[in-house]
């Protein structure tokens, strides 16, 4: 007896509807990767590289993040959350374009911080000025992440895929590199 319970579907030739949809994100997620890197080369080397160790360590430390990438007015800000939600970002990196920073986003404010690392004074946010990416190996930040991870409303699961997104783009920006006068 025939299947009455809906339309027929033919097999598709080739790949599998699961197989392309795969192929699709990945290839979206490589063309995401090189405009996070023409983002970056926008800035010094030396603040480039900082930036690009940052992120390896971060995304070895919080496997299954989603990456929200804002190349806003005065800094590229890369987020790192359990969802494409904007609201739900546990931490950040910033780069300026004499600095890179670690942002707490969510209970920066409620976090201990003995050794008075975190600098800020809003409800919420709190941020470190990374002397160097190595700093964010010092066991004190260490810490100040996994409270932060323990606040946070919503985990972040390390089964999921890692996903980078590109959220915006501003038309304009400061200037990405220190003038002649700053340096």
């Amino acid at each position: 007896m025939p299947n009455t319970s809906g339309p027929q579907r033919k097999p598709s030739a080739g790949r599998s509807t699961a197989t392309r949809t795969r192929a699709r994100a990945a290839s979206a997620g490589r063309d995401a990767s090189a405009q996070l890197d023409a983002f970056l080369d926008q800035y010094t080397p030396d603040i480039a590289a900082q930036a690009r160790v940052a992120l390896r360590t971060m995304r070895a430390r919080l496997p299954g993040a989603v990456e929200l990438v804002y190349d806003n007015y005065n800094a590229l800000a890369i987020g790192f959350g359990p969802s494409e939600r904007t609201s739900e970002a546990i931490f950040s990196i910033a780069l300026y374009p004499r600095w890179v920073s670690l942002f707490f986003l969510i209970n920066g404010a409620r976090l201990h911080d003995p050794d008075c690392y975190l600098e800020g004074a809003g409800n919420q946010v709190r941020h470190i000025k990374l002397e160097c990416a190595a700093s964010l190996d010092d066991p004190a930040v260490r810490e100040l992440m996994a409270q932060a991870l323990e606040l946070s409303p919503k985990a972040i699961d390390p089964a999921q895929p890692r996903r980078l997104i590109i959220k915006s783009v501003s038309a304009k920006q400061r200037p990405r590199r220190p003038s002649a006068a700053e340096s």
